[in-house]
């Protein structure tokens, strides 16, 4: 019977995947990630070849009509997934991480779930990129419409489909916790979107 223990199995992991660099393009954003098969192809052998088997397990769910930029409705899914890593002797150790994503048809959730299980893999086992490191560049962020759409569509659909005085108050709680930089211009039609739905409710203001 093994003795190895989890731990050991993982620093093993660690020890034959040294980096996964970010090698796939997103053409739209203009910027380099690490997709999911990048990173199974990279650990995937090495889990294999230590005993390791890898056990995700759902504990949050969350789903909002969302649309694009372009207007285009979508879904926005945030999962919060528990993965148990377990060794050649049994035992294990668990890491538990928020994956999100968007999608117009019916892929939201398994993309939310590759973005976990990416996430968790990278973290876990502290797999770096080679890339510069993120303190030798400094940005200014900027708000943009990529950005703030998404956000924007899902305050207004909870706005819109408000059926009464609670849920109306509910959803302006949202809008006013959201941390999205949303501009003048999108704030001003969130309260217009407020103020129409309050008049087709027909609630008077106190």
């Amino acid at each position: 019977m093994t003795t190895i223990t989890i731990q050991h199995a993982l620093a093993a992991v660690m020890a034959d995947v040294r980096e996964v660099r970010k090698t796939e393009r997103n053409t739209g954003l203009n910027f380099n990630f690490r997709g999911i098969d990048s990173v199974l192809n990279a650990v995937g052998p090495a889990l294999r070849t230590h005993g390791v088997v890898v056990l995700p397990r759902v504990i949050g769910y969350d789903a909002t009509p969302a649309s694009t930029s372009s207007g285009k409705s979508s879904l926005h899914v945030i999962v919060t997934v528990e993965y148990q890593f377990v060794g050649p002797a049994g035992d294990s150790l668990s890491a538990t991480v928020i994956g999100e994503a968007m999608d117009y048809g019916d892929k939201a959730v398994p993309k939310a779930m590759s973005v976990a299980f990416r996430t968790a893999l990278l973290q876990a086992l502290a797999l770096p990129t080679d890339d510069p490191d993120p303190d030798s560049q400094n940005y200014e962020r900027a708000e943009t419409e990529s950005t703030i759409a998404p956000a924007l569509g899902a305050l207004m659909q909870k706005i819109n489909t408000a059926d009464s005085a609670e849920s109306l108050a509910e959803a302006v709680a949202l809008v006013q916790q959201t941390t999205a930089p949303l501009s003048p211009s999108q704030k001003d039609a969130l309260r217009r979107a407020y103020v129409a739905r309050r008049a087709a409710l027909g609630i008077t203001a106190t």
